[in-house]
């Protein structure tokens, strides 16, 4: 219950609620949890930035592939479509199961610090999947 009402307001607030607080020496549970919000915010813009470029490379081996002319028997989804599904699928995973994470500690004031952590930690690694998926080349 407490964290279904605090996880909003960590996610929102650039500024720190409370004047003082640092995320270089979190002292207070709610202090914390808000730098673990900061943390995962980080990483997801991370996120978004590394899904343009891996999107984009993924249109492109799709435009590769229609150019190549030998797939007119082919009609399995291209590259993008792939991405995007999965990219979906690993969403609803990491809120699933970033959520369960911080049922360690359900309805306490330390569930948004261990939901917010997993969720910095499965991005970063989804990050570095985005990034190695871009770099491969067709062939």
């Amino acid at each position: 219950m407490i964290a279904s009402l605090i996880l909003p307001i960590i996610l929102q607030s650039v500024e720190p609620p409370v004047p003082g607080w640092n995320c270089d020496d979190p002292i207070v549970q709610q202090e914390i949890n808000w730098c673990a919000g900061q943390d995962y915010e980080a990483a997801d813009k991370e996120l978004n930035t590394q899904w343009a470029i891996t999107r984009d490379a993924m249109r492109g081996n799709d435009a590769d592939f229609e150019d190549g002319g030998d797939h007119k028997f082919d009609t399995r989804p291209g590259w993008f479509a792939n991405l995007l599904e999965a990219q979906r699928g690993w969403l609803r995973y990491r809120d699933a199961h970033c959520a369960m994470e911080g049922y360690k500690a359900r309805g306490g004031s330390l569930e948004p610090l261990l939901a917010l952590t997993c969720k910095a930690r499965v991005t970063r690694a989804r990050i570095q999947e985005l990034r190695e998926l871009g770099e491969r080349p067709v062939g």
